[in-house]
């Protein structure tokens, strides 16, 4: 038998048999971190357990959504849980993308359970040096 040692985490797990496995019309939050490496955004989700396949990514305008959802496994009848504190059902979270970044060519990696999306920042957006005219000689005004 396992033993726990940390109390917040009966807490949490409380919290998620009250409220339930993510659905799809109401799914769960996914952990992320998102910062800015170069010339592009990262971000960067939690989803451990979660097949490839079981991962649904769409931009509409600006709008971010990942979608993932992880299934029970199956297992033989003669098999009794102990412990179960892996969290199953659906997960989405949804980011407001700024206009300053590409959204045409984000790229997505799902490696260890970490799925990480690279959004390009637009060419618009980057700085650049504005170069300044020089007038063709003087103006003198007559009056």
């Amino acid at each position: 038998m396992l033993m726990r040692t940390d109390p917040f985490r009966e807490l949490d797990r409380l919290a998620q048999q009250l409220m339930g496995p993510g659905t799809w019309s109401k799914p769960s939050a996914m952990p992320m971190d998102a910062y800015r490496e170069g010339d592009e955004y990262v971000v960067a989700f939690d989803l451990p357990g979660v097949s490839a396949e079981a991962i649904d990514i769409d931009v509409e305008r600006n709008m971010l959504t990942v979608k993932a959802e992880r299934r029970p496994v199956t297992r033989a009848d003669d098999v009794q849980m102990e412990l179960t504190e892996r969290p199953l059902g659906v997960f989405s979270r949804q980011i407001v993308l700024a206009d300053t970044l590409d959204t045409e060519h984000i790229r997505a990696d799902y490696d260890a359970g970490v799925l990480t999306l690279r959004i390009p920042i637009a060419e618009r957006a980057k700085p650049r040096k504005i170069s300044i005219g020089v007038g063709s000689g003087r103006k003198e005004i007559s009056g």
